[in-house]
């Protein structure tokens, strides 16, 4: 049985570089930091990223959680991002986009009034 998500893992092949810009888009620095992983907890999740990988953007695609999907958006941006999918209102008040990392990974948003944390297990 699924309890719900625990990690997002991202590959790239330079863990120097997607460290240092990872810790600058969530402004945070991480967790865990070994040469084979390095883990940033986000709200009670990971973002993780996993070294020697290839980037892409085709797979699963988990969103994270903003409280304006479109000021994320512009930051990551302005951090060297580029954008995949512009801010989209998907109805019911919930607005999605996704960049590009700058190592070719999808990083997707989502500014959902719904989502329930206290319903995070």
């Amino acid at each position: 049985m699924l309890l719900g998500l625990r990690s997002a893992l991202y590959p790239v092949a330079d863990l120097e570089k997607a460290k240092a810009w990872y810790q600058q888009a969530l402004g945070v620095k991480p967790y865990f930091d070994q040469p084979f992983y390095v883990g940033f907890e986000v709200g009670g999740f990971e973002l993780g990223l996993l070294p020697d990988g290839t980037p892409g953007i085709d797979g699963p695609q988990p969103l994270w959680g903003v409280a304006d999907v479109a000021a994320a958006f512009d930051r990551l941006i302005a951090l060297g991002a580029s954008a995949l999918d512009p801010v989209t209102d998907v109805g019911g008040g919930i607005r999605v986009a996704a960049v590009r990392d700058p190592f070719g990974n999808r990083l997707g948003l989502i500014e959902n009034p719904h989502f329930k944390t206290d319903a995070v297990r």
